[in-house]
């Protein structure tokens, strides 16, 4: 756990310290500056004395691409589109404006006197445009209210998965069109956060039906709720249960251990595969503890502080979500979900069109192969 903190710990996060990611600082300092490199290169071909640094001439100024990427992408500014699900009750929005540290959540915007648990799923997304040093973000939040809350839970995960593809299928439409946009649009689901109920005991029938069949079309990241609710022992036993249990029914996570790309990325992520499900405690509450502010969950025996990786994994999930593998869950799903979906459509359009001119399946098979 010491390592894991090292990698990921809050201690050594800082807010936005990194604005694309994956290219620290250091390099984006190193990226080409006409007036430093070329006027005394000029200077001195001319017999004039360089006031300057002495200017390597075998620099070319191959690094200054991580400069111009840097400087597309905050005039572009970046999507995340973040799909919760679990039944009332267990902190989804909370944990969401926690997360982001604004009000983002559906119920914080729209919030109603009495919300009645719906009878049926109902999809309900609100986007918002965050700003951070510069970097501009547009975040879509995707609830489900209604989900588990229903005496028979039969296919209740039913709505949810047609909304995934439903959002594929949008932006299939896009991409196949003769004209069509310089960027388009994304609203396919990056990542979904499943909240487990803090049973303490295993994971219910509806968990593992709802995690083997979406985590086939979207990154599932599994979190334990108001994880404050258990002492640290039965946390324990219930992460490894829940480990097993995945396991058992062949249910792959995010980080997926086959898209690890080098050594490297399959140790960090093997850290976090040995802390999945997250116990996490979500608030949007500030208190005064020992002369800091912070965000935490005030009870008369003290107070749970939801950034103290001591007190709740929080600060885990937060680092894994934003900022260290924002990028790479965009990655897969643009890369892996949304294309076995397009291959599978577009396998199916050719299928169609060969049935209405009469070619012959087994022809189309060979002509495939």
């Amino acid at each position: 756990m010491d390592d894991c903190a090292d990698i990921y710990g809050a201690e050594k996060m800082t807010k936005g310290p990194e604005v694309f990611p994956g290219y620290s600082s250091s390099a984006m300092s190193e990226a080409v500056v006409p007036d430093a490199l070329v006027s005394p290169a000029v200077g001195s071909m001319y017999g004039e004395k360089a006031g300057g640094p002495t200017v390597d001439f075998s620099y070319v100024g191959i690094d200054a691409i991580l400069e111009q990427m840097r400087r597309k992408a905050m005039k572009q500014g970046f999507e995340l589109n973040i799909m919760v699900v679990g039944q009332s009750g267990l902190g989804k929005s909370t944990l969401m404006n926690t997360l982001f540290k604004s009000k983002v959540s559906r119920k914080s915007v729209l919030a109603t006197a009495q919300e009645k648990i719906p009878k049926t799923i109902e999809i309900k997304s609100i986007s918002h445009d965050i700003e951070e040093k510069g970097v501009r973000m547009k975040l879509t939040v995707i609830d489900t209210p209604g989900f588990g809350d229903q005496i028979n839970n039969e296919n209740c995960w039913q709505p949810i998965m047609k909304f995934i593809n439903d959002q594929y299928e949008a932006y299939l439409q896009e991409e196949i069109n003769i004209n069509r946009k310089k960027r388009i649009p994304d609203s396919r689901v990056h990542c979904c956060i499943y909240f487990i109920p803090p049973t303490g005991h295993c994971l219910r029938p509806l968990d593992v039906e709802f995690m083997r069949r979406l985590s086939k079309v979207v990154n599932i990241v599994p979190v334990i709720a108001k994880a404050d609710t258990l002492t640290l022992e039965e946390r324990d036993f219930f992460k490894k249960k829940i480990r097993e249990e995945l396991r058992a029914n062949g249910i792959d996570v995010y980080p997926q251990k086959e898209f690890d790309e080098d050594a490297e990325d399959r140790m960090i992520n093997e850290k976090i595969r040995e802390m999945i499900p997250f116990a996490v405690v979500g608030s949007d509450q500030e208190y005064q503890v020992n002369g800091r502010r912070l965000l935490g969950r005030k009870t008369k025996w003290g107070t749970i502080e939801v950034e103290n990786i001591a007190h709740c994994e929080f600060a885990y999930l937060r680092d894994l979500l934003i900022r260290t593998h924002m990028q790479n869950i965009k990655d897969i799903t643009s890369s892996i979900h949304y294309e076995m979906y397009r291959v599978r459509r577009l396998n199916e359009n050719n299928t169609a069109v060969a049935h209405a001119n009469g070619i012959p399946e087994h022809h189309l098979a060979a002509h495939e192969m």
